[in-house]
């Protein structure tokens, strides 16, 4: 049974930052990648941050320079740091892992909230 638990988010004032865990039950190397997801209220899902098992990292646009995708192998958790928050990137977190590459996402985690604002 392969579960995403996510934590760390919460209320933040711009230019503030959070820094979100992705345990995962099983080891983070079983996967192809790992990423986090948001989805903002009246929009849809949009990606943000992967890592693959080989270490390689991906970002959305809107986030490069801001935020970072890392792990601790020992823990097998994944972390999203996320620096000079703005009202924007306020939305519901999601973990996900990926079997294989060219393939959809496996398995979600059930998201933390965060919420950018004064």
């Amino acid at each position: 049974q392969v579960q995403l638990v996510e934590s760390g988010g919460g209320l933040v004032q711009p230019g503030g930052s959070l820094r979100l865990s992705c345990a995962v039950s099983g080891s983070i190397f079983s996967f192809f990648a790992m990423g986090w997801y948001r989805q903002a209220p009246g929009k849809e899902r949009e990606g943000v941050a992967t890592i693959t098992s080989d270490g390689n990292t991906n970002y959305a646009d809107s986030v490069k320079g801001r935020f970072t995708i890392d792990r601790d192998n020992a823990e097998n958790t994944v972390y999203l740091q996320m620096n000079s928050l703005n009202p924007e990137d306020t939305a519901v977190y999601y973990c996900g892992a990926k079997k294989r590459a060219y393939y959809g996402w496996d398995y979600w985690g059930k998201g933390t909230l965060v919420t950018v604002s004064s």
